[in-house]
This record gives structure tokens, C-alpha cells and sequence, in this order.
């Protein structure tokens, strides 16, 4: 167990009140009771967010201390996910892994009365630091980090934040606090493949132009990728292939509440980009993008 930082605090002062999607790095149906494959950080509901009570004792503590609060966590923040994000190839394989065997490396931030604040998973990693052995996305990074030795840096799978807590900055606290958590195990960075939480608004732009668009006063534009960079965070590269989720077109007909008439490429409510639908094979085929951001800890 340790508190929350005061440099996180005062940077929640300084934040404005208002909601925005907050994935850490994706994600990401239930793979397990109390955990499911996602890490987005899900969209302001229509009812008045409740203003969170910060205050110095704030706390995180880690699934290794505090198991019993797994099956809560998720059911605060099962709501957050679209219904395909739920459906990972690779990701879903995995997920449930991050408890049982790196119990650790997962951490709930719980208020003074110990009510769960944000819902935060990690994994260690293998990097050597060079953008060519960046893991291939979501994907690629928690294949790695059960599937490889050598782990020496951490890396981001999600950070959730309960939709009535959301617009708080919450979850700047519970992103430094997973920075915190790699400097206490001697991690030389925190990584995370960040899922841009307004990309789902422009799912035709591509990921390199979208990463790097920028607002007038020179913050970037898209508010959790704004969070990271707020932190310190800088930007390594996009990865246009990051999460990948198949099914056959009647599973995304029932995911996305559409109906494929025909072949071709898709747009769909809360896709990053377009989901291919192959009627033939009875296909659909997503890729999700994400971008690799770099916290120095």
C-alpha cells in the first residue's frame, strides 16, 4: 500500500472539471469473474458526474494486498467498454493472467473511506529502448511480458475510472501511481500503448496524422493522449495494428448493433478505425491503433 502522490494531487487541482475517456493502454467478455480484456476508460455519462473527495489519504494498493477488491473494480467499471473491445484475439487469451500471476502489478487508488477511486492493470515487459523493438501494440506486449524472460521495463494495459468519478482527474493520480509502481520494482520506464480517446470521432483519419495533431496553445489534441504528455509523457511511435478482434459478421452485427449487408469497410459507433466485413468467409476483421508514449520514472 502507498499513498498517492503530492505532485499528482496538485496536478488534479489544476485540472478542469470535465470527463474524457482514460485508457491507458487498451485493452480490452469477461475472461474471468471480476476482470474482463479492455482498457479504455469509457465516456462521460448523461448524469452529473459526483465530484470525487481528494484528499491526502488517498492510497493504492496493489491485487497482491488487497484481492478482495478485483470482483468490485470490474463491476464499477464494466460499463466502460464498447462490446467489441471486449472480443481481443490475443488480448483475451491473456488478460486473465494479470491477476493470477502478476497480482502485483495490478492496483486499485481507494479514497479515505476506502471506496475504489480508478481500477489500474500493468505487465513487465522486455525493451531495449529503441523503437524498432517497441512491442507490436497491446497485442504484442502482453505476449511478451508472459511469453519472454528479461523485463525491464512496465507497461500500461488500462486504467478505468468509474463513470460518475469521471472529469476528476483521477486519472492522472492513477497514472503516476503506475509510474510510482515501476520505480519502487526498478523498472527504468513506464510504457503504454495509449487507445486515443477521441480517435473514435475521426475513425477515417489515419493514426499518424491523428497522434499528431495539436491545439492552438500546443498540447495535443487528443485529451488522454493530453493527460500522458501532462505527465511528462512524450510520444514514440503509432501503431496502426495494435488489438486485433475477429468474429464471424453475425458477432459484429451483435457487437456494434448494425447490420452488413454487404462486403467492404465499416464504420462503427466507438471504432477507432473500419472493421472489414468479408460476407463470403463470414468475416469481420478489426484492427484497433493505439500510440506508444514513454513515461520516464
Amino acid at each position: 500500500m502507498w499513498t498517492a502522490t503530492v505532485g499528482a494531487l496538485a496536478e488534479l487541482a489544476r485540472l478542469p472539471a470535465r470527463g474524457h475517456p482514460s485508457r491507458a493502454g487498451h485493452p480490452l467478455h469477461p475472461v474471468r469473474p471480476g476482470e474482463t480484456a479492455g482498457a479504455t476508460a469509457g465516456w462521460v455519462s448523461g448524469t452529473p458526474p459526483i465530484r470525487a473527495i481528494i484528499t491526502s489519504d488517498m492510497k493504492t494498493v496493489t491485487v497482491a494486498e488487497r484481492p478482495d477488491l478485483t470482483e468490485l473494480g470490474w463491476a464499477l467499471t464494466s460499463d466502460l467498454l464498447p462490446e467489441y473491445n471486449n472480443h481481443g484475439d490475443v488480448l483475451n487469451a491473456y488478460w486473465g493472467r494479470l491477476t493470477e500471476e502478476r497480482p502485483e502489478f495490478q492496483f486499485h487508488l481507494l479514497g479515505d473511506k476506502d471506496e475504489v477511486l480508478a481500477r489500474a492493470r500493468s505487465l513487465p515487459v522486455r525493451w531495449d529502448g529503441s523503437l524498432q523493438d517497441l512491442p507490436t501494440g497491446i497485442d504484442g506486449a502482453i505476449a511478451r511480458g508472459f511469453d519472454e524472460g528479461g523485463a525491464n521495463v512496465l507497461c500500461a494495459m488500462v486504467i478505468m475510472i468509474p463513470r460518475n468519478l469521471q472529469g476528476r482527474g483521477l486519472s492522472t493520480v492513477a497514472l503516476q501511481a503506475m509510474g510510482e509502481l515501476a520505480s519502487r520494482h526498478g523498472f527504468t520506464a513506464l510504457i503504454a500503448p495509449v487507445r486515443p480517446s477521441w480517435k473514435e470521432r475521426y475513425p477515417l483519419v489515419p493514426i499518424e496524422r491523428y497522434a499528431a495533431w495539436r491545439r492552438p496553445d500546443g498540447s495535443l489534441f487528443d485529451p488522454w493522449m493530453r493527460v500522458h504528455e501532462r505527465v511528462g509523457a512524450t510520444i514514440l511511435k503509432t501503431e496502426p495494428h495494435s488489438l486485433r478482434i475477429t468474429g464471424t459478421v453475425a458477432d459484429w452485427e451483435e457487437w456494434t448493433q448494425m447490420t452488413f449487408l454487404d462486403s467492404g469497410a465499416y464504420w462503427f459507433p466507438g471504432g477507432l478505425a473500419t472493421v472489414a466485413i468479408d460476407r463470403d468467409a463470414d468475416s469481420g476483421r478489426y484492427w484497433e491503433p493505439n500510440v506508444w508514449m514513454r513515461h520516464v520514472v
